[in-house]
């Protein structure tokens, strides 16, 4: 009778256990993997930002969920690698940002949910069938903006006012990049303005890329996981070139960068949390709608301004969400 009285209890408590710590002790928490497509230091704010968020919803990292970190230090090859590794853990659902890293994840799983904090025009690049309808199992959040070019370029220009030429670096393998780049050449073009192409494809390019500078009085810097790997030595090679540089994430101003005007970055991870808990919770990718971005910064750098013996006129600084001096 005792015995019997026992193994009652015992039921009963096993029931009243929290689910998430039997799920912990049988090795079987919800596992979310995730794709940094640089360098760990380089996105540690937008990984904060994806955690902090998750927590808010619920999901304690090591409690409730696992996640698996990976990053792809801007190698395409490395993508795919991290992509195949995640199939064979059978993760939950894989985050991960760019469209050469969101088209490396499709390739490897048409099963596993595919999260795209950042990716650019998903539609065109074929990561999902439309916005509203994404279709199979890739969603997110895209930065699909292509006025921003322009909006850069005249924001340049209020602090380099007599710009005349204007230098174009992008990873032209990215076809995100690609396709900014044209934005900014068409953009340069109606503002009655010389440009040179920079085209590079991996760290090793980005030397020679200054080599054929041609007289550029500024730098244009596209966003992608080559250059945001690589900000760094390109912001100090454009300080021994005398050029001012803009770009399109707060990070590379930080880095050294004069100005940047974009997405705010980590509020696009904060959002992508969102599906990541939907999608643990029984949603289907394709039940979920691709989002724009609704959160913009204009950052400036006085540091980098002093430096190169430029004044940022007061009207730009009064604009700007963040000055660093």
């Amino acid at each position: 009778m005792k015995r019997r009285k026992f193994i009652m209890l015992l039921g009963g408590a096993a029931a009243a256990w929290p689910l998430t710590a039997r799920a912990q002790q049988a090795g079987k928490l919800p596992t979310i993997g995730f794709l940094g497509q640089s360098t760990r230091s380089a996105g540690s704010e937008w990984v904060a930002a994806f955690v902090h968020r998750l927590h808010e919803l619920g999901w304690n990292e090591g409690r409730t969920v696992a996640i698996e970190y990976r990053w792809g230090e801007g190698r395409e090859d490395r993508f795919a690698e991290v992509a195949a590794e995640f199939v064979r853990l059978k993760v939950g659902v894989i985050v991960t940002s760019g469209t050469p890293a969101v088209m490396a994840a499709k390739q490897a799983t048409s099963v596993i949910p595919i999260v795209f904090a950042t990716a650019g025009d998903p539609v065109a690049n074929h990561l999902v069938a439309s916005l509203a309808r994404p279709g199979g199992n890739v969603t997110g959040l895209s930065t699909q903006t292509g006025e921003l070019a322009g909006k850069r370029i005249e924001l340049l220009r209020e602090v380099v006012s007599r710009l005349r030429r204007l230098a174009i670096m992008g990873n032209v393998g990215n076809p995100f990049t690609a396709l900014e780049m044209g934005e900014v050449q068409a953009a340069t073009g109606k503002l009655g303005l010389e440009f040179v192409t920079l085209e590079i494809r991996r760290a090793q390019d980005i030397v020679p890329a200054f080599d054929s500078l041609n007289g550029s009085e500024a730098l244009y810097l596209c966003v992608d996981a080559v250059a945001n790997t690589n900000r760094i030595p390109i912001n100090i090679l454009a300080a021994g070139a005398r050029l001012p540089t803009m770009h399109g994430s707060r990070d590379y101003v930080e880095a050294g960068g004069l100005m940047s005007f974009g997405v705010n970055f980590p509020d696009q991870f904060r959002r992508s949390a969102d599906y990541v808990d939907k999608i643990l919770r029984g949603a289907k990718p394709t039940s979920l709608a691709v989002e724009q971005p609704t959160k913009f910064d204009l950052i400036a750098n006085l540091i980098t301004a002093k430096a190169l013996g430029l004044q940022i006129p007061a009207m730009l600084l009064a604009r700007a969400d963040e000055v660093i001096e």
